[in-house]
């Protein structure tokens, strides 16, 4: 049948034009409204501009038909639609219902798609560019690789998706369902996921640079390896989550629940963490540098407070856990450093003695070298863990008999010196070793370990 004796017929009010060969047909503007296609083959057919809405293209084949600027809204039971390789680019399909359609590698630029049924279609390696998606259902679709930068999803159904590796940048996903939808390896650099469902999605490996995801929930999800840089996620729920090896840097995570998450390795400089909650988060080689931590709960439990101030030198708490063996007392405590290897932070030997391994400035609680150039305040940290080791083992300043200081530079002597005899008077300070090294841990200024001789 050619595109004259169809139009005619159509002008004769008949609409069954099923089952027919209309490759390649002409019917670029015509008005076709509710012309029923279904399982006819149209396959490379001009229908520009034509309008097809409520029309009824269940298992019609339109591959690499033009179908630009056309109107198909409200199309009827169309399940089944081939659209593979297809132009429709600024077509309205908004209520359209295309379940199970086949639309991969077609060209829907600027196509309106709102409020459509695409349950289960496949759209891998669609062009879906400033598309609008807003209210459709994409539960269990295929658009993997596909282009929906900028697009609108807002209030989407996207439950089951796939979006494997698909470019996402600067999309609106606001309110959108995306539980256990598959984005790894997506590009979701600057898009709006706040108060998106995404319960169970697969985040792994994506890029969500600079994404808005205020008041998600991503609990329990393994988002490994995940480009989080300047992500927002004020107010998150990421209890449990496993963020090791993340990027998080500059993050705003301001009043997010990071419980029991993983985060070792993950980089973490810049972030806003005030009031967040990392109670029971692993934090093992996590780079904290410039982080800002007002006001939130650490794994230990409490509160975070910036530490060896000048204030506060001498008034630390130390928590006492003990470890007993046959000859000796292993002391611990994490108000100073934990050890990073085959070492505890002091041992008091037969009930006496006690030997403090060395202190080097650092936070305990992040790991983070203090006061990088200045030897002064890194005397005065190194000394505030000490005094921590020493009032978990029942001891002070007092008990300590002998010191040995390492630093990386004589010349800081006099500057360290200062800080150190604050700690012990002439009169009653301990013998003590002082040298140069060619390098200290962390590359730090200054280390001192020490004995010390418990009461009975």
């Amino acid at each position: 049948m050619d595109a004259e004796e169809l139009l005619k017929k159509y002008a004769a009010e008949e609409r069954n034009f099923q089952n027919q060969n209309l490759r390649a047909v002409n019917l670029k503007a015509a008005n076709l409204i509710g012309i029923d296609l279904r399982s006819s083959d149209l396959t490379g057919a001009e229908l520009n501009e034509a309008n097809l809405s409520k029309a009824f293209l269940q298992s019609t084949n339109l591959t690499r038909a033009s179908l630009a600027g056309a109107n198909l809204n409200g199309l009827q039971d169309s399940s089944g639609l081939i659209l593979t390789w297809a132009d429709v680019n600024g077509a309205d399909f908004s209520k359209a219902n295309m379940r199970n359609a086949n639309l991969s590698n077609a060209n829907l630029n600027n196509a309106n798609l709102s409020g459509a049924n695409l349950n289960s279609g496949n759209l891998s390696n669609a062009n879906l560019n400033n598309a609008n998606l807003s209210g459709a259902n994409l539960s269990s679709a295929n658009l993997s690789k596909a282009n929906l930068e900028n697009i609108d999803l807002s209030g989407a159904e996207l439950t089951s998706a796939n979006l494997t590796q698909t470019s996402l940048s600067a999309a609106n996903f606001v309110r959108a369902n995306l539980k256990s939808a598959n984005l790894s390896g997506s590009d979701l650099v600057g898009c709006d996921l706040s108060q998106a469902d995404l319960s169970g999605v697969i985040l792994q490996n994506a890029n969500c640079r600079l994404a808005k995801m205020q008041r998600v929930n991503l609990s329990q999800n393994n988002l490994s390896n995940i480009n989080l840089a300047e992500a927002d996620l004020c107010a998150a729920n990421l209890t449990g989550v496993n963020l090791k090896k993340a990027c998080l840097q500059g993050a705003n995570l301001e009043k997010a629940d990071l419980q029991q998450a993983n985060l070792m390795e993950a980089n973490l400089n810049g972030a806003n963490l005030r009031k967040a909650d990392l109670t029971g988060a692993n934090i093992y080689g996590a780079s904290f540098e410039d982080a800002d931590l007002t006001g939130a709960i650490m794994p230990d439990g409490e509160l975070y407070k910036p530490i060896a101030s000048v204030e506060q030198i001498g008034k630390q708490s130390a928590s006492l856990e003990k470890v007993i063996s046959m000859t000796r007392r292993v002391i611990r405590t994490d108000q100073a450093p934990a050890p990073v290897g085959p070492y505890n932070q002091a041992i008091a030997a037969s009930g006496q003695l006690l030997f403090v391994a060395g202190q080097i400035p650092i936070d305990p609680r992040l790991g983070d070298v203090l006061y990088t150039d200045d030897v002064a305040k890194q005397t005065e940290q190194v000394l505030a863990h000490i005094e921590a080791i020493l009032t978990a083992a029942g001891a002070t300043f007092e008990n300590v008999v002998k010191t040995t200081v390492f630093l990386a530079d004589m010349n800081d002597f006099a500057a360290m010196n200062a800080v150190y005899a604050k700690y012990f008077p002439e009169a009653t300070a301990p013998a003590r070793a002082c040298v140069q090294v060619s390098r200290l841990p962390k590359d730090v200024l200054v280390e001192i370990d020490c004995i010390a001789v418990i009461n009975s």
